[in-house]
């Protein structure tokens, strides 16, 4: 649901969904679930499908109180994301520390060994330089990366100035360039878990 040609697209599933009808609440949920899944993922969320479920939940629960177009909706999706993701956050910072169920559940699972390696390393190498942002930073470049929404659309979820999103996105992207050049070891000696 972007761009000019699915402006109609988008209308008409939100009347669909506000009228209670299953294939509204499917275009409106498939146009922007993966998104909100992958800045769950990229957010370090310990149950990304399970959390964006919950907002989608929300978010439909809610409808009838939204009022807006498409890039309000994104914003308003992304804003109920970010607060989920921040009471997940707090949550697990509270609780002991337990072995995590997937790890018991991945360990009987089969699959390409080779590309399970490559994921996560290259999941916890993002983890890890997400984890030397500054969380203003970090938020910026989520919803700009993995959440695609435009800087007027994040100045409206993080309730920030357009610029001083850009400033934090500026700032944001050159210390992940200064990242880059550096070894893993040396990030991780300067990750600090978020």
């Amino acid at each position: 649901m972007a761009g000019p040609a699915s402006h109609d697209g988008f209308e008409r599933a939100l009347v669909r969904a506000r009228g209670g009808h299953a294939d509204g609440y499917e275009q409106l949920f498939h146009a922007l679930a993966p998104r909100v899944a992958g800045y769950f993922r990229a957010g370090g969320a310990t149950d990304p499908d399970g959390l964006t479920n919950e907002v989608f939940l929300r978010v439909f629960s809610q409808l009838e109180h939204f009022a807006g177009d498409e890039p309000a909706f994104r914003a308003w999706v992304f804003a109920i994301a970010r607060c989920r993701l921040v009471d997940e956050r707090r949550a697990r910072a509270r609780r002991v520390d337990e072995e995590p169920l997937r790890a018991v559940h991945a360990a009987t699972e089969c699959g390409d060994a080779e590309a399970d390696a490559g994921e996560r390393l290259g999941t916890a190498w993002v983890e890890t330089v997400l984890a030397t942002l500054e969380p203003d930073q970090r938020d910026v470049l989520m919803l700009r990366i993995v959440g695609d929404l435009t800087i007027p659309e994040i100045a409206s979820v993080l309730d920030k100035s357009v610029g001083a999103v850009k400033a934090l996105q500026r700032r944001g992207l050159a210390a992940v360039r200064r990242l880059l050049v550096l070894t893993d070891e040396e990030i991780r000696e300067l990750a600090v878990p978020f």
